[in-house]
């Protein structure tokens, strides 16, 4: 994978490159990210100058941040080598890389979220789809069967709409939405948290890349497996890439669901509905009546 000076050098501030271990620098968080690059603008420094000048040391002279410090953005720049073991390694799976300086970077990410937005994207499948007209659909990984039917249905719906279906790609109501959609010749974005490289070659999704009707995404290490942390902040891309979005199931005041769903009710990311639950007491319900 051949990427230019700019986009290595976000990578290497940005990105675990492998598993971490006592001692390694800490990536910088989209924020910090954010206040480098504001800093890098402010002081006429392009940011490829940090790979390409030889001297990143100088060019750092002056920054005064706190958490962001000199010695630690010299340390992950010193990743190179592990970066381009890496980047051949994704580049045969067939991954590609985006960034808040691409222009193909997604806008509403930007719009919705400025400094929180990813600094990084790797996919694989069709990029042009993140740019697209979507509704999310979200849910619980134990949803039950009349609900899993309603997601498969409501996923072709979508699709015949003209809209991408975007999804977290986990089993349940995820994967049931996408698969709805991809039989209907529809369109979707899965927006994974993890184990990007395994999904780039998995049965179930081959079909849908290899034909352009899918794309797969992810703002964390291709082979970084499942952590808490990472399925949570996933959620706020969901719902910042789409025009709408569908809670099927949710579990009161638990789960992914749930506060990915409140934490777009207080930001107002995209407009919610919520699948009719007769319980009063259900997550369905409480989200359909919350305070806006």
């Amino acid at each position: 994978m051949i990427v230019q000076p700019r986009t290595q050098a976000v990578m290497l501030l940005t990105v675990w490159l492998k598993r971490p271990s006592l001692g390694d620098p800490m990536p910088l968080t989209p924020t910090e990210y954010g206040r480098l690059a504001q800093w890098l603008e402010q002081c006429e420094i392009p940011i490829d100058a940090l790979v390409t000048s030889g001297n990143p040391d100088g060019l750092l002279k002056g920054l005064s941040d706190t958490a962001v410090t000199v010695q630690r953005v010299l340390d992950l720049l010193g990743r190179s080598a592990a970066l381009g073991l890496a980047l051949e390694k994704w580049q045969r799976a067939g991954l590609w890389v985006i960034t808040r300086l691409d222009e193909d970077y997604p806008a509403r990410l930007i719009q919705r979220l400025n400094a929180g937005a990813p600094p990084v994207l790797f996919g694989c499948g069709n990029r042009q789809l993140l740019g697209g007209r979507g509704i999310a659909v979200v849910g619980s990984r134990e949803a039950d069967a009349d609900d899993l039917a309603f997601t498969f249905k409501l996923g072709g719906n979508i699709a015949n709409q003209g809209y991408s279906v975007i999804s977290g790609g986990a089993r349940g109501v995820d994967e049931t939405a996408m698969r709805g959609a991809l039989e209907q010749g529809g369109t979707v974005v899965g927006v994974l948290a993890d184990s990007l490289l395994r999904a780039a070659t998995s049965a179930k999704y081959r079909h849908g890349l290899m034909i352009n009707d899918l794309a797969l995404v992810s703002p964390c290490n291709p082979e970084a497996g499942f952590e808490v942390g990472n399925a949570m902040a996933r959620n706020k891309y969901i719902y910042c890439l789409a025009d709408a979005a569908v809670v099927v199931a949710a579990t009161r005041e638990k789960g992914g669901t749930w506060n990915g769903a409140i934490e777009n009710l207080k930001q107002g990311w995209a407009p919610l509905w919520v699948k009719h639950n007769p319980d009063a007491a259900s997550g369905n319900s409480a989200l359909a009546h919350f305070p806006q």
